[in-house]
Parts: structure tokens; sequence; C-alpha cells
């Protein structure tokens, strides 16, 4: 009886400090960014979400029209043609911007001179605005390249890349990639001094070339820095709009129109409700993109 007698009092002080009692400090820091949260991202995307189902112009009377707006952006060959030219821009800016950061990020942690000065040039495009940038770049890819191919006779760079739709989203890629470089090579840096010096030690005992520890080292261990910037930059080229307007403002025609571009020429052309279901259409991308990113990262320890 009394080994019961004493246990009984011992769980409960264990269930008591099992509930940890919430210090309202903590309350006092999260209500006013929980508020704020909600009355900035919450609220407006939930009316958003409600006006899709409308066929609201933006102001004035409007009335629901159920699953109308869904059903037309399915049909819609411009709406399909933004997302087509999105994915796919998205997916080629992605693959240069890797390959051209994890090249440079290997040479930049390389034994060479001036390996502190060089990575502070790379880094600069990347605290330029993105509109400035892109109207820089215009200017060169209308006129100064157009002259420098009359003045040297090469043909090909008489006519501006921006004027041809076939060829425009290359220039988009080049400009986009030129940017957002440097917030990629940051990151391989930061994976490739995480290996351990004995690792590379080892190898050149073993008698490996520098390809063979790029291949076999290097890759494997600094992968899960690969699945992060490939991840965060598909997500971050979809959101694409400043760059593109700089620079095609989504042509020749609609050739380089990305969805962003679609969406926010509906709120600016009266079509609020139709534009509402394609930026619905697009958040729900968004998350299933995270999700997916939260699948390949979990249990990855890179950073």
């Amino acid at each position: 009886m009394s080994t019961t007698t004493t246990t009984a009092p011992a769980k409960g002080r264990t269930e008591q400090r099992g509930r940890r009692r919430v210090e309202p400090i903590y309350w006092f820091f999260l209500l006013p960014s929980l508020i704020l949260f909600t009355l900035a991202i919450t609220v407006p995307g939930v009316i958003g979400i409600t006006f899709s189902f409308t066929d609201s112009i933006g102001v004035g009377d409007w009335n629901f029209n159920g699953l109308t707006n869904y059903i037309a952006l399915f049909s819609d060959p411009a709406i399909l043609q933004s997302y087509l030219f999105t994915f796919g821009f998205s997916v080629v800016t992605v693959i240069v911007v890797n390959v051209i950061a994890f090249l440079l990020a290997v040479g930049l942690t390389s034994r060479i001179r001036f390996m502190v000065g060089l990575r502070t040039v790379f880094v600069i495009p990347m605290v330029i605005s993105g509109i400035i940038i892109a109207y820089v770049f215009n200017f060169l890819f209308s006129n100064s390249l157009p002259a420098l191919g009359e003045a040297t006779g090469a043909s090909w760079l008489q006519t501006s890349l921006l004027a041809n739709p076939d060829l425009a989203w290359v220039a988009i890629v080049i400009v986009t990639a030129w940017q957002a470089i440097p917030g990629t090579l940051l990151i391989y840096i930061a994976g490739l001094l995480s290996v351990p010096g004995d690792v590379y030690e080892a190898a050149d005992l073993d008698g490996a070339s520098r390809t063979q520890r790029l291949l076999r080292i290097t890759m494997p261990l600094v992968a899960g820095y690969v699945v992060i910037n490939v991840i965060l930059g598909f997500k971050g080229f979809l959101n694409a709009y400043d760059i593109i307007k700089g620079l095609t403002d989504g042509g020749p025609g609609t050739s380089t129109r990305s969805i962003a571009m679609s969406i926010i020429a509906g709120f600016n052309g009266g079509d609020y409700g139709y534009q509402m279901a394609n930026a619905t259409i697009f958040f729900v991308v968004a998350i299933l993109i995270s999700l997916l990113q939260l699948s390949l990262t979990r249990g990855r320890n890179a950073l």
C-alpha cells in the first residue's frame, strides 16, 4: 500500500512537468504577428478565393457563377500558353542557374588568387532590383548588340532577340539567370565548405583524380544543397514578373507572358473574378510544389 501511495503523487508531478505552462510573454510576441498575418494574408486570400466564383470585374455589383471561371480557364489558349511558358521557362532557368552556380562555387572554393574579391563581384547582381536589370539588358539587346552586329557584319546580332517570338524567352532566361546565380552560388559555397577536408585527403591518398573527387565525393555530399536550390529556384521562377515586364512586357504578342503577368493584366482589364480563379489554381500549384519540397528535403540536414 505504501508503494502505491508514493507512486501516484510522483506520476502527477511528472504530468505537470510534461504540460509546461505557456508564459504570457510568448503570447505578447505571437498575437501581433498572427493578427497582422491574418489581416494581410489570410483574409485577402479567402476573399480572393470567394471572388473566383463570381463574375466580378473588380468594382460594382457581382453575382456568383459557380465553376464557370474555372471551366473557362482550362479551355482558354492564352491561359494555357502562359502556364506552358512559365513552367518551361522555370525548368530551363533552374538547370542553367544551378549548373553555372555550382561550377562557379567549385572554382571559388578552390585555392585561387583574389578568391574573396571574386566572390564579392559575383554576388553584386543579387542586390540590384530586377526591373532595373531588365531595363539595362533591354537596352543592350535592343540597341547595343544590333549596333555591334552591324559594325562587325554579324547578321545574327543585327536583330534583337526580344523582337523574335521564338527566341525572346532565351533573353529572359539569360537575364533571370544573371540575377539568380549569386543566391544559388552562396548556398553551394556553404555546402562545399561544409565538406570535411579529411575526405579529400583520403581521396588523394587513393589516387583519385579531380574529376573523380567532384563526381564521387563532392556531388553526393552536397546533394541536399542541390535539392534545396532546385526547389527554391523553381518556386521563385514560377512567380517571374518584373524581369519579363521590363524586357518584353509579355511579347512579342503573348509569347513570353507568364502566369503572374496574366493575372495582373486581368485585374487591370476587368477580368477580376476570372483571374482570381487563375490565381487560385496557381496557389494550389504552389502548395503542391511546397509539399514536394518538404518530401524531398525531409530528413536532410544539409542546412
